[in-house]
């Protein structure tokens, strides 16, 4: 642990809310149009995983059996805009066998009733579902008190002195999670992303006043002396 204490989180929190706004909600999806588009935001960006769901919608409608019954082929074709293609059909195709199995239907909607934990561990057990993936899932559609960590939240994270410099991503998951407050872990996550996105990049950090102090990068590379690659 760093010591980061929750009032600090909340301090930052507020920061952040003046700079960016309050994130908009999530959007209005079943969980199993989560599951299918989380599988599809991985290794790419959000606009070529919203055109790869786009395209899933358009072909396939919400007929999941159909999407489990199509050939690895055709539907690594439909979703191939976000980028392996035959990895994320075959993901898709299992997750929704999963699901099926489970339950007699393409739902996962008993999560909301089921013990964060276990349905974590439900989620994780699925191929090529991690603790990032599960975590959007079960606060975006569940609002369960997870959190989860990209690439943006785990460097902002870094760089806030949250989490120690050059721990892992999945550290960082572990130490957000006991420290930022149930309460507000779904906007603290969207905003450290804008922050992430807008201002404190990873090599194009906006030489400006749009940071904090706190900011190991923007105290020892804007405002300091040390080249870019010096610091996370």
């Amino acid at each position: 642990m760093t010591g980061t204490e929750p009032g600090e989180i909340r301090e930052i929190h507020q920061k952040l809310l003046e700079r960016y706004g309050e994130p908009e909600e999530p959007k209005e999806m079943t969980g199993i149009e989560y599951l299918i588009e989380t599988i599809l935001s991985q290794n790419t960006n959000d606009i070529n995983r919203d055109k790869a769901f786009r395209n899933l919608k358009e072909r396939y409608g919400n007929d999941w059996q159909e999407v489990v019954e199509a050939s690895q082929d055709e539907l690594a074709d439909t979703i191939r805009v976000a980028g392996l293609g035959p990895t994320k059909a075959e993901r898709i195709q299992r997750a929704l066998e999963i699901a099926e199995e489970t339950r007699g239907e393409y739902s996962i909607e008993f999560l909301k009733d089921t013990d964060t934990e276990k349905a974590e561990s439900w989620l994780t057990d699925i191929p090529g579902i991690g603790p990032k993936t599960a975590a959007v899932i079960l606060l975006f559609h569940f609002r369960k008190p997870k959190m989860p960590v990209d690439t943006h939240v785990h460097r902002i994270a870094q760089r806030f002195e949250l989490v120690p410099e050059g721990c892992s991503r999945g550290k960082s998951h572990e130490i957000l999670e006991d420290v930022v407050p149930d309460g507000i872990k779904y906007s603290f996550h969207k905003l450290l992303i804008a922050h992430g996105r807008e201002t404190c990049k990873a090599r194009n950090h906006l030489d400006n006043e749009d940071c904090f102090e706190r900011c190991i990068y923007y105290r020892e590379v804007v405002l300091g002396e040390k080249k870019p690659d010096e610091v996370v």
